[in-house]
This record gives C-alpha cells, structure tokens and sequence, in this order.
C-alpha cells in the first residue's frame, strides 16, 4: 500500500536588504550630521585605500543595521550617523547597499559613531531586550544592542552640543570607556589612526568636529584640505624659485666686482654666458 508524502511547508527565508525598509521617517536631527560625516568619510580614504586595496569594505551614515525580525521591519534595526565595516563588498550582487542586514553578513562594524544632538541619554542608554507577562516587549537601548548583539569593538558618542567625545572599547563583552591619549585622542588600533576633535571650518561652517589622525599625530586631511595644502606647497616652491632667480641675478655685479670674469660667473650660477652679459649690460 503506498503512502502519501504530506508537503513540506519550509518557513519563509529571512529578508535581505532589498526587502527591509531602508528608511524609519525620522529626519536628520541636525545640519551638522551630513558634512560631519563626509568629513569622516573622506579623510579616512587613504588609509581605508591601503588596508584594503581590494576595496573590500564598507561605510554607513544613518543606513539601518538590522539585528532581529520584528513588526514593523524598522523597529528591528538601529542607524547609527556613521559606521564602517570591514571585509565586506561595497555592493551586494551589484546593487547598492539599502541597509546592512546582520543576519546575512555576520561582520559586524569595527567602529560606529553618534552624533547627539541632545544630552546623550539616548546613545548611552543600556535597556535591554526584554518581555513583559503580557507578552509586551521593551524597546532595546542603542548601548545595549551595540554592546551585547552586535557587539561593535568601538563604539563613540560625540555631543555636539557640549563637545565632549567618549569612546568605548568592547573588551570581554562589555564596553569600558577609553582614556585619551596624550594628544587627547583615542586610538582605534585596528586601523592605526585616532579620533578626537579640532576646531575648523568645513562647507561654510565653522565648529568642532569629530577627525582622524595617524598613530603620530599626524591629522588626516579631506581631499579639498589636500588639495589646498598642495597649492600651498606649489606657491611656497614658485615663491622659493623666484627668489633664487632674483638673488642669483643680484649677485652678477657682486662677482663682476669680485673680479670674476663672466664665464666664471655663468659656471658658478648654473646660468647662460649670454644671460650673464645681458645682465651685466643691465638686460639690453
């Protein structure tokens, strides 16, 4: 007698980042957040460039970081201002990162920053995932699900308000705050560089920022700083060459009167006999 195999009903496969929402409503909190985070972006460029040059890595401002299931999809995921993610492809299968989804990658970010507009009691709040009897659950503090999910290695608040910047390391599973350096800085060894902040202006504002620096104390400079930075370097060395030029040309009487004859003057300032007689002749 042959029997008849009830169907397998398999529970629908988690959703990726094409299927999650990739927005919660909330507005930017501040005017302060974009360019602080092209700042971060930017200047940290070079050395992302070196650690991986197969450009395996990521970076967020704002995107979602799903780390559970939940009704509605948003309420499972936690968006810090600024993040990034080792070993990771910029794009999954071509198509742009929406959201970083946890339970498809299983990398968490190195490194993830707030940028708090008010007192910090969000950022710093520690309230754990929990249930009540009437099956009702308590929304997870932003700490707690980076310290005990995702488990972020180093985590930064910066209060612009008050610019005042804390950092912590996970270390055995809980975050410990980090002490400055001697520069004032707290180094993110794993990348060789430091984060602290600097008064500046960048895209007409001028304030503290959050920056990077090297292991010596060397700050990490955006592209347009690079750039000005190089004009700068190029004028210094136009300005060098115009006084050696002009000094060299001084000096021509100066040999004549020495008793130097024109061809040991041209051999000693690398000039032509002919520009030497020039000058002599004061430039007819």
């Amino acid at each position: 007698m042959s029997q008849s195999l009830e169907p397998t009903v398999l529970p629908p496969p988690f959703p990726d980042h094409t299927q999650l929402p990739e927005s919660d409503g909330e507005f930017v909190k501040n005017f302060q957040e974009h360019p602080q985070s092209l700042i971060l972006t930017d200047s940290l460029g070079p050395i992302l460039e070196r650690i991986h040059p197969d450009g395996q890595y990521a970076i967020g401002q704002d995107c979602g970081i799903y780390w559970r299931q939940t009704e509605p999809p948003e309420k499972g995921a936690e968006a810090p201002d600024w993040f990034y993610v080792p070993n990771v492809p910029p794009k999954l299968d071509g198509q742009i990162r929406r959201s970083y989804v946890i339970w498809h990658e299983f990398i968490a970010p190195m490194i993830a920053l707030e940028f708090a507009s008010g007192d910090g009691s969000e950022e710093r709040d520690q309230t754990p995932l929990s249930r009540s009897s009437q099956g009702k659950k308590t929304k997870p503090g932003k700490f707690w699900v980076y310290e005990q999910i995702l488990r972020i290695p180093y985590y930064g608040i910066f209060e612009i308000n008050r610019n005042h910047l804390e950092v912590y390391h996970l270390i055995n599973g809980s975050y410990r705050p980090m002490s400055p350096n001697s520069r004032n800085h707290y180094p993110i060894e794993p990348l060789g560089i430091e984060l602290g902040l600097l008064q500046g202006t960048y895209q007409n504002q001028t304030q503290i920022w959050l920056r990077w620096w090297d292991s010596q104390g060397n700050l990490l400079l955006t592209g347009s700083e690079r750039a000005e930075q190089e004009r700068q370097r190029a004028e210094q060395e136009r300005q060098r060459a115009e006084q050696a030029e002009i000094a060299r040309r001084e000096a021509i009487p100066k040999l004549f009167a020495m008793g130097l004859t024109a061809d040991q003057i041209a051999e000693a300032l690398g000039l032509p006999i002919e520009e030497v007689n020039s000058l002599a002749r004061g430039g007819d």
